[in-house]
């Protein structure tokens, strides 16, 4: 059982490839955009339905992994490397689709992956130096809201219209619209309220 969280992590990376290849089956992106653009959704198709719950089981995951490690006391330096990495691989192939099919502007998709590499690269900077940068709340805040965000488009290209009420309200038209709105908006600052103070700890080793 102490091995679950590992486990756990590991399967996150696994449903990141599921996710992939679910999307590559599916159709072409210009089919998915044009979709995207009549503002009514209907399915499309199995793969789109099946990328969005590996997608939902591996943020579950990304909950799970870290709660069993502190709790049984099982925390270790592999948890410790591969579980952001594994948050990284899949909300940024989460971000590159949904930019890719019209839905997110690619600016933002870029501003996200590039404050992932640079965290990422002051995280391994100060470890050679003996110190350790602990995620911060900030961080797990926007951890969430981009999980959210990404959660809440999916659904809206996955299934749409054929939501039952209030899921379809909250999906289609102007209720989804300020849903996600505000998922993106919160994803967005605190990206970039967490990669500058980052930056501000890291600032003596720059």
């Amino acid at each position: 059982m102490h091995y679950l969280p590992n486990i756990l992590t590991l399967s996150r990376i696994a449903l990141v490839v599921v996710f992939t290849i679910a999307l590559a089956l599916d159709g072409t992106p210009s089919e998915l955009r044009d979709a995207v653009s009549g503002g009514w959704f209907s399915p499309l198709g199995a793969g789109a339905c099946v990328a969005l719950w590996a997608f939902v089981v591996g943020a579950v995951t990304d909950f799970f992994d870290g709660h069993l490690a502190r709790k049984w006391g099982v925390v270790t330096d592999f948890g410790k490397l591969i579980d952001p990495l594994a948050d990284k691989i899949l909300v940024g192939a989460a971000f590159v689709y949904l930019s890719s099919v019209g839905v997110c502007p690619f600016w933002i998709t870029i501003l996200i992956i590039f404050r992932e590499f640079l965290v990422t690269g002051l995280r391994q900077l100060a470890a050679a130096r003996g110190h350790i940068m602990a995620a911060d709340w900030c961080g797990k805040w926007k951890t969430g809201f981009q999980l959210a965000y990404c959660i809440a488009c999916m659904v809206h290209l996955s299934y749409g219209g054929n939501l039952p009420e209030p899921l379809c309200s909250m999906s289609i038209g102007a209720g989804g619209e300020w849903t996600r709105g505000i998922f993106l908006a919160g994803a967005v600052l605190l990206t970039l309220w967490s990669g500058v103070n980052y930056c501000i700890q890291a600032r003596k080793f720059l």
